[in-house]
């Protein structure tokens, strides 16, 4: 019988029990897709754009801070899966994931049809991969969040 003051998802030696193998591989990708947004919005930004529309000062600034978004974004999602955070992680995999849903919804609104479905399956399969991390409860039931 599992002692009541022990966190779900520890032993009773205190250690957390391993992320497995596909939500860590998620983890991996997702930071390593976001980390190259954070480059290519540094080096390139006309690549956010539409073809004919204009690079100025402005484009510049936005993105500067979707590239600062993303290297925070990408570094915690490293650090959190190599200190085995579970639920920070699928905290963290939540707020990825609806961003990507919202970003999705920003592709569709401005017709950036190419784009939109590779950027719906990202939030999809980050949000599937939290609940994993959640011991199985989906994020939207509280049990998730305790």
């Amino acid at each position: 019988m599992e002692h009541p003051v022990v966190a779900r998802g520890q032993h009773e030696a205190g250690t957390r029990s391993a992320i497995t193998f596909w939500p860590g591989l998620v983890v991996v990708l997702g930071a390593i897709l976001t980390a190259m947004g954070a480059v290519i919005a540094l080096v390139h930004p006309v690549m956010l754009v539409s073809p004919h529309d204009e690079i100025n000062g402005a484009v510049h600034i936005y993105a500067g801070y979707l590239a600062a978004r993303n290297i925070a974004l990408a570094l915690m999602l490293v650090a959190l899966l190599c200190i085995g955070a579970r639920r920070a992680l699928g905290n963290l995999m939540v707020l990825i994931g609806l961003i990507q849903l919202l970003d999705t919804s920003m592709d569709v609104v401005e017709g950036r049809w190419a784009v939109a479905p590779g950027v719906m399956v990202f939030g999809v399969v980050f949000l599937i991969a939290a609940t994993k991390l959640c011991d199985g409860a989906p994020f939207w039931r509280i049990k998730a969040w305790k």
